[in-house]
């Protein structure tokens, strides 16, 4: 079965502000999945734009046939209280499933910081969209505090899988 047609759920909400019916795939989903998701950038791990798109993008997303239904998938994933979003692989804005935050805390020392600054899209009332940034570690609540104690540094990375051997991107553009 393709990669779009798992994900299927009618009537999901992209955001408290905004109802949109994403009658094909379901973003949370999709993040919940597989745990480490990048929002349109090509790397080792998933890619959401891709995934709604349900084929390669070339170019910028924004020109796909699918370009509107991506930008509702990438807002339903910000949204979320169980996604949080950083610029983690390759330094590329990156969504990662809360079941996944507690190994995130637990090597946050090989990480980095700056790596583990969560980033949230606020939606203004003129139209605007600005990031409000949270430095690490105070996104982390207690009990991701709790988990991450709970977890030796090699099940960190185990749970959060090969793309931490992958080289960091050379250069890259702020979301």
């Amino acid at each position: 079965m393709p990669l779009s047609e798992q994900f299927f759920e009618l009537g999901s909400i992209c955001s408290d502000h905004t109802r949109v019916i994403m009658a094909e795939f379901d973003p949370i989903a999709f993040v919940a999945q597989h745990g480490v998701v990048l929002a349109s950038a090509r790397g080792p791990v998933p890619n959401l734009a891709e995934a709604v798109a349900g084929e390669p993008i070339r170019g910028s997303w924004w020109g796909h046939k699918k370009g509107s239904e991506i930008f509702h998938a990438l807002g339903a994933v910000d949204d979320s209280p169980d996604v949080l979003c950083f610029r983690l692989v390759q330094e590329k804005i990156t969504f990662v499933h809360r079941r996944l935050w507690p190994a995130l805390v637990r090597i946050a020392d090989e990480l980095g910081k700056d790596r583990l600054t969560a980033i949230k899209q606020q939606h203004t009332e003129a139209g605007v969209h600005r990031n409000i940034t949270t430095p690490f570690p105070k996104w982390v609540s207690p009990d991701v505090k709790v988990g991450a104690r709970q977890l030796s540094k090699d099940e960190a990375r185990a749970q959060l899988g090969l793309w931490l051997g992958a080289p960091k991107a050379k250069a890259s553009r702020r979301w």
